[in-house]
């Protein structure tokens, strides 16, 4: 049995795909006898929220996971020691960053390296330099690195300079977002759903530019759901005079999200980047059908169970929009392709796969440091 710290410094309740990476995959953990034990090492929000999901004992660390120069610290330096001190045999970080070095084996899965390829896209510029910095301190100090997909997978042994050998993919799974109805209702023909947060490269503003590309008779109604606070889309729909067509959401009550689900005819998807895609999985379970970006990752994750789009194009966007809702036979098709494809994407394979991941870092550590550090020269 080994003993396994696992970093939960990152986890405040709004890391969205992150958090249900981790939630899920070690849900999936304590539903078997792994032969390990877990000890989970979780910032001040982490231990605030309910996190009986978790298959072992919590350490508080006493550290704000949103203070961003109190998380950085903990990340970089306490995590290995509370490892050392609670006598840990390896080290997981699920959420990309971690300590920059440890005595242990220490296991990163980086979902992504949008930093890095699309820095001109994040929110905070000003934190694109030092989160570049502590993506590569991540990688300086890992045995292994574990990723979603095949595209991430040569993204970060492009820009961190990892051995592609040294990184295992273990793509994701998706959950049912609602519960799904024995009997599934009518689906409205004209009302498209997106969800997620406003960040930029997730693309939110093509749908809205799109929308105003089509004629007003003949627009489909578009929700997007997902913002906290004041909407930043709100000014263009304003301005583009899409208001009519455009219904802009926080978060909504899990009655209005079912409702959604059950009821809208596609789900869009618009990113310009991305490391993986849960929503889209989270629809096809539901048999929501989706339309979304033609970038390589998409392909990973949708196969030929969605439509595609060009994510730079709003005419692309727009034209896809009206094909979904001038064509409910194709829509019913991806609906049956979707609920096929969400087979190949379970978290018991998941859990498989990084229950011997952790078992390959344990096995031998010091050959793996050993081929990281060649590599780095």
């Amino acid at each position: 049995m080994a003993r396994i710290l696992v970093n939960l410094m990152s986890f405040t309740g709004t890391k969205g795909g992150m958090e249900t990476y981790t939630r899920e995959l070690y849900r999936e953990f304590g539903r078997r006898a792994t032969g390990h034990e877990f000890i989970g090492y979780a910032s001040n929000e982490f231990m605030a929220r309910d996190h009986s999901w978790f298959p072992g004992t919590v350490i508080a660390s006493g550290f704000s996971g949103e203070n961003r120069y109190a998380w950085a610290f903990a990340e970089l330096f306490m995590v290995s020691r509370a490892a050392k001190k609670h006598g840990a045999d390896l080290i997981h970080s699920p959420a990309t960053l971690g300590p920059w070095r440890s005595k242990m084996p220490a296991v990163y899965t980086m979902h992504d390296m949008l930093y890095f390829r699309a820095p001109e896209l994040m929110a905070t510029p000003h934190y694109t330099e030092p989160m570049k910095w502590l993506e590569k301190r991540a990688a300086s100090n890992a045995t292994l690195i574990l990723t979603d997909s095949v595209a991430s997978a040569e993204d970060i042994e492009l820009y961190l300079r990892f051995p592609r050998e040294a990184i295992d993919v273990i793509p994701l799974a998706g959950t049912a977002p609602v519960e799904v109805p024995k009997v599934a209702p009518e689906r409205e023909r004209d009302l498209l759903l997106a969800v997620g947060n406003r960040l930029p490269h997730k693309n939110f503003a093509g749908l809205i530019r799109a929308m105003a590309l089509i004629p007003p008779a003949e627009r489909p109604r578009l929700v997007i759901t997902g913002s906290r606070g004041d909407d930043p889309l709100r000014p263009l729909v304003e301005q583009l005079g899409v208001g009519d067509a455009v219904e802009l959401k926080g978060w909504v009550d899990q009655d209005e999200l079912e409702w959604l689900y059950t009821h809208a005819s596609a789900l869009m998807v618009p990113n310009y980047c991305d490391g993986f895609c849960l929503p889209a999985l989270e629809a096809m379970i539901v048999g929501l059908p989706v339309l979304m970006s033609d970038i390589p990752v998409y392909h990973e994750v949708g196969g030929d169970a969605v439509d595609y789009f060009e994510p730079t194009s709003d005419q692309s966007i727009a034209d896809a929009m009206l094909a979904a809702v001038a064509n409910p036979e194709r829509l019913a098709e991806l609906s049956r392709l979707g609920r096929e494809r969400t087979a190949l994407f379970t978290w018991p394979k998941t859990a498989d796969r990084t229950l011997a991941a952790f078992d390959r870092a344990l096995r031998d550590p010091a050959r793996a440091k050993s081929r990281r550090r060649r590599r780095a020269r």
